[in-house]
């Protein structure tokens, strides 16, 4: 990444959204560099992730709980478990569709957030929000679609770039629990990378033993970053995780 020519900013200290009583602190670059769309893919091999127009990563003070980490595609190979997610969802339709905002998207977005997460502040956004976290002019963004005949099921909203995709956020039916949706759209985000011969989609950050981001080591090549670079998860416990 050209540090020399891109600014970063530290955000003011905000209580955290994973773990509570404890606060938390981002690095951004600079929202009005002209070239942040090419700094982009660079600044996720180094361990940033996108919400809207804004390129992050935690810098939290006395915490490092949140570790970037990737599936490298040619590498994962489904487990039982995540082949029966497959079988299961055998009827569903992937689609490749424009971004941005619909009513029918919206709708289910809503549902999603005021059912799996009432009063963490998401299920009270508006439409204005909704188009201002999932996607920005400059972003490579794509909306996969899971559609069931012509039912919208699941949308996981992920951005193309050379360094691989990056899985920016995904929203389900919550009345579908049976068919797993979380891990099927990772599942078909791998396939869709694989299929245009690109090396890894990126998760954001794992946090070990946390409910909601935990379950991210289930993927098999699942690799993190820590001190000595991008290394397989297995590896970096074993020689003991050092976060970067």
């Amino acid at each position: 990444m050209q540090r020399d020519r891109i600014r970063l900013f530290q955000t003011l200290p905000q209580a955290c959204g994973y773990w509570a009583g404890r606060t938390a602190i981002n690095l951004v670059l600079d929202p009005a560099y002209a070239g942040i769309a090419s700094a982009y893919p660079q600044a996720l091999t180094h361990g940033f992730r996108r919400a809207g127009g804004h390129v992050y990563r935690p810098r939290c003070p006395r915490c490092s709980a949140c570790v970037p980490c990737r599936i490298a595609l040619d590498g994962f190979r489904p487990d039982r478990s995540q082949r029966r997610c497959l079988a299961r969802n055998a009827d569903l339709l992937l689609l490749d569709a424009e971004p941005g905002f619909t009513p029918e998207r919206w709708a289910l977005y809503q549902r999603y957030q005021q059912q799996r997460h009432p009063g963490g502040g998401m299920d009270e956004g508006t439409a204005e929000d909704f188009r201002e976290f999932l996607s920005a002019p400059w972003s490579p963004t794509h909306f996969l679609e899971l559609r069931q005949g012509t039912r919208l099921l699941a949308v996981a909203v992920t951005d193309v770039t050379m360094a691989g995709l990056s899985a920016v956020y995904t929203w389900y039916d919550p009345g579908e629990v049976a068919r797993g949706l979380g891990t099927l759209a990772i599942l078909q985000q791998i396939e869709y990378g694989r299929a245009r011969g690109m090396a890894h989609l990126y998760l954001g950050y794992w946090i070990e033993r946390h409910p909601k981001m935990d379950y991210k080591r289930r993927f098999r090549a699942l690799e993190v970053l820590d001190a000595g670079g991008w290394a397989p998860l297995a590896s970096a416990q074993a020689g003991g995780l050092q976060p970067r």
